[in-house]
């Protein structure tokens, strides 16, 4: 999913404001007309992700800045790869300069995590998920870059799937009366799925036709026992614990996703520079 354009712009004004507060007092040691040009570097092999928020960034303090860009988002990119040329008044690059990069590294970063997890698993034909355990205020970016990093998007927020839990099956009374529950409550075509931790929860979710079922830290002989159960009655979603170490191994069980918070919630940014010619 790509954030529309109003998102992109809210991000960034936030950002600057942020960053910038009532003015870049080091940006006056330049002259106002000064023009400048400069362009962007990585360190490191990586996925570049946020092209949109970067521009954004310099637009919003001065429109007349271009951005000549020699890659796309999604695109897998080498150490030492120029990503783009800036061109503008000197200070609107200074001043832009650290809120672009910003956006830049972060996407970048949880781009390149997905697609380590994504092409681990890319010969099971299972589906790699992100989760909910977002840098706040960044979640549709993030999603974004999950996406540009060949891995897929699990639900937005509360508000657009169920995810039923052990406190709502505890509240409800049991694994039945949950699922009910949901499926009374739920708009049309909500994805309703629910978590177990163990297999005779599984087989009570299957018995109350389940849609989805979320196999919550589960080791690999449970795994794959509960595909075996399943028989294709249900969805599974295997989470909890999930590494680049393992990844593999969980999908060979035969569930159809993998949730890894990881990705969204550890990411490390990429190493870019931007230098000034």
């Amino acid at each position: 999913m790509t954030p529309s354009a109003e998102s992109i712009r809210e991000s960034v004004r936030r950002a600057l404001e942020e960053d910038i507060g009532s003015g870049d007092l080091t940006a006056q040691l330049i002259p106002e007309s000064e023009p400048a040009r400069a362009h962007v570097i990585t360190r490191e092999n990586m996925v570049l992700c946020g092209r949109a928020w970067f521009d954004e960034c310099f637009h919003q303090i001065d429109d007349k800045v271009s951005i000549k860009w020699l890659a796309r988002d999604g695109d897998e990119v080498s150490t030492d790869t120029v990503l783009c040329h800036v061109q503008g008044q000197a200070r609107a690059l200074l001043t832009g300069e650290r809120a672009a990069l910003n956006f830049l590294q972060l996407l970048s970063g949880t781009a390149t995590a997905a697609r380590h997890y994504a092409r681990a698993v890319a010969d099971t034909g299972v589906r790699i998920l992100d989760t909910r355990k977002t840098i706040p205020g960044l979640r549709r970016e993030q999603k974004y870059a999950v996406h540009c990093g060949g891995a897929s998007n699990h639900r937005m927020g509360l508000y657009d799937a169920i995810l039923i839990k052990d406190n709502h099956i505890l509240a409800a009374g049991s694994v039945a009366a949950a699922l009910q529950q949901a499926r009374d409550i739920a708009p049309e075509d909500t994805l309703i799925e629910i978590e177990v931790e163990n297999l005779d929860q599984l087989k009570q979710a299957l018995n109350a036709n389940a849609q989805r079922v979320l196999l919550d830290n589960f080791p690999l002989r449970d795994l794959r026992r509960a595909v075996e159960i399943t028989d294709g009655r249900a969805e599974l979603e295997a989470s909890g614990g999930i590494t680049l170490e393992n990844v593999h191994q969980i999908a060979e069980t035969g569930v159809d996703f993998i949730s890894v918070g990881e990705i969204t919630k550890h990411v490390r940014a990429v190493d870019l520079s931007m230098r000034f010619d």
